[in-house]
C-alpha cells in the first residue's frame, strides 16, 4: 500500500510578517512596562529613538531667556495649574492639591502693611507634612507682624504652583521690609514626584528633561560669573551691592535646592535674601 505523507508545513511570507510584528509589539510592551515600573514616566518618542520635536529645555535663545526673566515676577498668581488629573493624590478631595490656606490683607498706620497668600499642599504623607511645617513659618511671621507696633513693617507672601509630567512644583516668594533694614526677598521651592511619592532633586529633573548636568552647571557658572562682574563694576562706582562667591558650593548642581519647573522652563534660583537682608537674586533659565 502506498502511503502519502503530509507535505511539510510552510508559512506564507505574509503570515511570517504578521507574526513578526506581533512579536515586536510584545517586546516593546515589555520594555515599556519595565521602564515605567522603575522610572515612573516614559517618553515613547525617545524610547523608540524618534526625535518628535525640538527640546524646549536647554535650547532657548538669549532673547527668549531675557523675556522669561522679565516675566518672573508675574508667575506668582496664588494658583495651581495642571497638565494631568491628580485627584487620587489629594487628602481632601474638595480642595486643590495646592490651595491658599491663609489669606490676609491688612494695614495699620506706622505699624505694618500685610498682604499674604500662604499655600498648603493637600497630600497626606511624611514628606509633605515636613513641607507644610516649613511653609507654616510664613504664617507665623504674618502673625508676628500683626502683633507689632510702630515697626513700619511691610510683609508680603505669594506663590505659584503647577503639575507637569507627574511632578508637583511649588514656589513661594516673600518680601519683608522692617523699619530701616534693607528689604529681604525670600524664595522657597518644593518639588515632589507624585508618581513615585518622593522628593525629587535637581539632578533627577535634569535627566527627565534631557539636559546634561554638566551643560546646566556650565550655564549656572557663566551666569554667576557675569553677575559678579556686574557687581564689581558697580562697587567700583561706590554702590553697595551683594557679592557672589563664584567658588561657593551653593552653585553646584548637586547642592541646589531652589528650583521651579513648568512645561517648558526650568528656573534655577539663588535668592540671597533666604540667608541675608537683601533682595538680590540670580535666576538661571534652562
Amino acid at each position: 500500500m502506498k502511503v502519502t505523507l503530509p507535505e511539510k508545513f510552510k508559512m506564507k511570507k505574509k503570515e511570517i510578517i504578521i507574526y513578526g510584528i506581533i512579536v515586536f509589539i510584545c517586546i516593546i510592551s515589555l520594555v515599556v512596562a519595565f521602564y515605567v515600573q522603575f522610572y515612573g514616566r516614559v517618553d515613547f518618542g525617545k524610547l523608540l529613538g524618534i526625535d518628535q520635536s525640538e527640546n524646549v529645555f536647554g535650547s532657548k535663545t538669549e532673547e527668549e531667556i531675557e523675556n522669561i526673566k522679565l516675566g518672573f515676577e508675574n508667575l506668582f498668581d496664588n494658583k495651581i495649574t495642571y497638565s494631568e488629573n491628580v485627584d487620587n493624590k489629594k487628602a481632601d478631595k474638595e480642595q486643590e492639591i495646592v490651595y491658599t490656606k491663609y489669606n490676609n490683607e491688612e494695614s495699620k498706620t506706622n505699624s505694618y502693611e500685610l498682604n499674604v497668600h500662604i499655600p498648603y499642599i493637600n497630600i497626606d504623607n511624611e514628606i509633605i507634612t515636613k513641607y507644610n511645617e516649613e511653609i507654616e513659618d510664613f504664617y507665623k511671621k504674618a502673625e508676628e507682624v500683626l502683633q507689632s507696633e510702630n515697626g513700619n513693617i511691610i510683609y508680603t507672601v505669594d506663590y505659584t504652583s503647577n503639575v507637569q509630567n507627574g511632578i508637583l512644583s511649588l514656589m513661594i516668594r516673600s518680601n519683608l521690609k522692617e523699619g530701616t533694614n534693607a528689604q529681604r526677598e525670600i524664595i522657597q521651592t518644593y518639588n515632589y514626584d507624585l508618581r513615585n511619592n518622593k522628593e525629587i532633586s535637581l539632578e533627577e529633573i535634569l535627566k527627565i528633561i534631557d539636559v546634561d548636568s554638566q551643560t546646566a552647571q556650565n550655564k549656572i557658572d557663566n551666569e554667576i560669573k557675569t553677575q559678579q562682574e556686574r557687581v564689581d563694576e558697580l562697587k567700583s562706582l561706590g554702590y553697595n551691592i551683594y557679592s557672589r562667591d563664584v567658588e561657593s558650593d551653593i552653585y553646584k548642581v548637586e547642592n541646589i535646592e531652589q528650583y521651579y519647573i513648568t512645561s517648558d522652563t526650568l528656573y534655577v534660583i539663588f535668592a540671597y535674601g533666604n540667608n541675608a537682608n537683601t533682595s538680590e537674586k540670580d535666576i538661571i533659565i534652562i
